[in-house]
């Protein structure tokens, strides 16, 4: 359906980064702590010289107080920097899974009653609030930046009311004849109770009435319970990654 290249492109501009820049043919992204994607190295071509590469990625992630960090997947390249990385110190982190589906063969759930799911283009207080208490991360400022990155491309934003306020909220970012899930959040007390399937539904019914075709989303190997709804939804497994992260104090010392 898609090439691994074109999802990391996908996954790039459904989540953009505030400032990119290039090392040699490799993409450095900054965005002040606000997630590891949108601070980390997309490494898309071969350096001429690598080792040269490496090292003036981490001076730059050093001088804007990160860890310098890398997403690695099919598409890095060169194809062994993954073992370079490790032998110089850095990092697995965060094992993730991308799946993908063409929306108009994603089953609707049974008719049934429930709330009615509000989706607006542009992303409110309530809706920010609920996923910045169970998502968010990053120090001073980070919030200004988040807004930044969530509304750097066309997207829409879902959210489900229940008797204490909002249950759950999601974003889908419009990229072309895709959409990409993102934001996907439940209040801890309001679990289990089909608000994520129906935040999911929503946002692919409204995005399919945008002219999407097709859909990708992005879950840790290790979240079974999400990786289940998504499966079950007919989202299917394309392509993977992880991170390489040079913990701080490593890099400081040398």
């Amino acid at each position: 359906m898609i090439s691994t290249i074109e999802l990391d492109e996908l996954m790039r501009r459904g989540w953009p980064a505030t400032r990119e820049t290039t090392v040699d043919g490799w993409l450095a992204r900054f965005s002040g702590e606000v997630t590891r994607r949108a601070n980390s190295v997309l490494p898309f071509h071969s350096p001429s010289d690598l080792e040269e590469a490496i090292g003036r990625v981490e001076e730059l992630y050093h001088c804007r107080g990160l860890p310098p960090t890398f997403q690695i997947g099919p598409a890095t390249r060169p194809s062994g920097l993954d073992a370079v990385l490790a032998r110089r110190g850095y990092e697995l982190r965060t094992p993730t899974v991308v799946l993908v589906a063409a929306i108009e063969e994603v089953p609707h759930p049974l008719s049934g009653t429930g709330p009615e799911i509000r989706v607006r283009h542009r992303p409110d207080t309530t809706w920010t609030e609920l996923w910045w208490e169970v998502d968010g991360r990053g120090g001073v400022g980070s919030r200004a930046i988040a807004h930044e990155i969530l509304t750097g491309v066309p997207a829409l934003y879902a959210s489900r009311e229940d008797r204490h306020g909002v249950a759950a909220v999601g974003r889908l970012a419009l990229v072309g004849s895709w959409a990409g899930l993102y934001c996907m959040a439940v209040r801890p007390d309001a679990r289990r109770r089909g608000h994520a399937s129906a935040i999911l539904r929503g946002l692919l019914d409204r995005a399919a009435e945008c002219g999407s075709k097709y859909a990708w989303l992005q879950v840790t190997t290790d979240n079974h319970a999400a990786r289940s709804l998504y499966e079950r939804a007919g989202f299917r497994q394309a392509s993977h990654y992880h991170y390489r992260e040079l913990p701080t104090k490593r890099f400081r010392s040398g």
